[in-house]
């Protein structure tokens, strides 16, 4: 019904920009892409949102037909997901996900510097994929087109992933800066406190899959 689109918008909306975490990605795109010039890192991040949403997208609506195919059932990856999320989250208190990512801008770089490439691509790997489009982000997207049989309310949740990416986009072109004015403390907490968020979630999810799966 049109009433439901914006209680699913937010609800999703809120979902996604907890895992996709635009501000906690920024200072990896921003390290990432610091040697190029500013067309090289407006190039580097319309690519990486471009790759991220179409991955999201395509698993949005093909990862039902997928799990199908493979004889799972949702209340299934439901509860799967819920463990998955819950194990994203625990990361993001410890600040064991950022951790990993400057490992992986760390690789990247080196890779640039023993190759002497200094405009790589990472639009691709690792931006597009798994930092935007990750683990998370691909399953969350599946379990909430499934859950909704309207269209509108598959719109609602389509809406919410494009509004998350338009302000990675927006925060990618203003990477540099902002992440000057946040500082690494101001970053480090907010990603706790969506951590903590994410947990109440993904034990939700868990509780409904088992729910569903045992008839309860």
């Amino acid at each position: 019904m049109p009433g439901e689109f914006i209680p699913i918008f937010l609800a999703s909306f809120v979902t996604f920009f907890v895992l996709i975490d635009a501000p906690g990605v920024a200072p990896v795109f921003a390290s990432l892409t610091a040697r190029g010039p500013a067309s090289y890192r407006r190039s580097m991040a319309i690519r990486s949102v471009i790759v991220g949403t179409l991955i999201i997208f395509g698993f949005a609506f093909f990862g039902a037909w997928l799990l199908d195919q493979l004889h799972i059932t949702i209340d299934a990856f439901r509860a799967a997901g819920g463990v998955l999320l819950f194990l994203i989250a625990l990361d993001m208190v410890f600040e064991k996900r950022t951790e990993r990512r400057e490992n992986r801008a760390d690789s990247v770089l080196a890779d640039v510097e023993d190759t002497k490439e200094h405009l790589d691509d990472v639009s691709v790997f690792p931006i597009g994929i798994p930092m935007l489009a990750g683990p998370g982000s691909i399953a969350t997207a599946m379990l909430y087109m499934s859950q909704h049989e309207d269209w509108i309310a598959k719109s609602a949740v389509l809406s919410a992933i494009g509004a998350n990416m338009l302000i990675c986009l927006m925060v990618f072109l203003a990477a540099g800066p902002l992440v000057k004015a946040m500082g690494e403390s101001i970053a480090g907490a907010i990603t706790r406190i969506f951590g903590v968020i994410l947990a109440a979630l993904s034990v939700q999810l868990l509780i409904d899959g088992i729910k569903g799966a045992f008839g309860l």
